[in-house]
């Protein structure tokens, strides 16, 4: 999805707001990721994701890479100048939206991020989007299967909290239908299905064109790591 509908969330579900958007309280069909904007760190981050791209694309003969290394290293240098302590960081990070900045499937301010925008609809599932490029290349012109799993994980987590009741994961049982095209559209999907005490049963899958390339079944227990303070 584009990025101009991440930013259609409506205000009342943006902010501190959005980690707590469940299908009880948002609107069928809302975002429910957060928004990519244009403050200088998602302006930063969306260079970044165009540098990782460009470095895997580049011709190594003729890009004169010396001096493009010596300029991201003193773009790191200065970044690392202004970074504080891990600990404090990541009381930052977990403030707020939470990791929903910063998870490396829908987090703007998370170069690893494609990132991936999602909608929460009333029959209990979130749905998405996403072209995915050469830096989540597996076999030749395909999605790595590792990444399929990395982005089912976290959007059946992202349904579980659509839902009402999320947690950690237990277990993926991952199947792999056929080869997820890269710079295709790529639909992605999960839906909670089921609860049972602490145990909690979720589904979803990656498709091309409307044919399954990945499902997944996925175990989670509603327990959580508490935040850091």
């Amino acid at each position: 999805m584009a990025a101009e509908e991440a930013r259609a969330v409506p205000a009342e579900h943006s902010g501190k707001g959005l980690s707590h958007a469940t299908m009880a309280n948002t609107p069928s069909g809302t975002v429910i990721t957060s928004p990519r904007g244009d403050t200088p760190i998602d302006q930063a981050t969306e260079a970044a994701r165009r540098v990782i791209d460009a470095l895997l694309r580049t011709n190594r003969d003729d890009a004169n890479l010396a001096r493009v290394a010596a300029e991201l290293d003193a773009i790191a240098d200065h970044l690392e100048e202004h970074a504080g302590p891990v600990q404090e960081r990541l009381v930052d990070m977990w403030s707020g939206e939470g990791v929903t900045r910063h998870d490396p499937v829908t987090g703007p301010e998370n170069a690893v991020a494609p990132p991936l925008v999602l909608r929460g609809y009333d029959d209990a599932s979130v749905r998405g989007e996403v072209a995915l490029t050469i830096p989540y290349q597996g076999p030749p012109g395909c999605v790595h299967g590792g990444v399929s799993a990395l982005l089912l994980d976290h959007v059946l987590g992202v349904a579980n909290a659509w839902s009402g009741k999320d947690g950690m994961t237990a277990q993926l049982n991952v199947r792999y239908h056929r080869p997820a095209p890269l710079f295709e559209t790529l639909e992605v999907s999960g839906r909670q299905e089921r609860t049972e005490g602490r145990k909690i049963w979720t589904t979803g899958q990656i498709s091309h064109n409307g044919e399954v390339c990945v499902s997944v079944e996925g175990l989670f227990i509603n327990k959580k790591v508490p935040r850091p303070t």
